[in-house]
């Protein structure tokens, strides 16, 4: 089994930062790029960013220079840290890893549950 877990999400005051986290764990041969994704009430899911196993990114515009994505490949792990949020990235933000499971013979997409965050004017 493998399993994508985010953390981090909360409520915050507009200008203020969180950082969110994202662990993917099990029976993994490989995970290749990683990336955040949100989905405000209303609205379709759109991405924020994503980051290769080698640390290429890509931004939408919406948050290129406020938003960092990185992410540890020893732990499987990609992080999301975010400043001077506005109310408008309020969302529940997912997580989506490109993962090579083990005994596997092409990548699948796996999907976090989603941690919400709230930015108050």
């Amino acid at each position: 089994q493998v399993h994508v877990v985010e953390s981090g999400g909360g409520s915050v005051q507009a200008g203020g930062s969180l950082r969110l986290s994202c662990r993917a764990s099990g029976f993994i041969l490989r995970v290749y790029d990683m990336g955040w994704y949100r989905q405000a009430p209303g609205k379709q899911r759109e991405l924020v960013a994503t980051i290769t196993s080698g640390g290429n990114t890509n931004y939408a515009d919406s948050v290129k220079s406020r938003f960092t994505i990185s992410r540890d490949n020893i732990l499987n792990t990609v992080y999301l840290h975010m400043n001077s949020l506005k109310p408008e990235d309020t969302a529940v933000y997912y997580c989506k890893a490109r993962i090579l499971k083990t005994g596997a013979d092409r990548w699948i997409d796996y999907w976090g549950q989603g941690t919400q965050v709230t930015v108050s004017s």
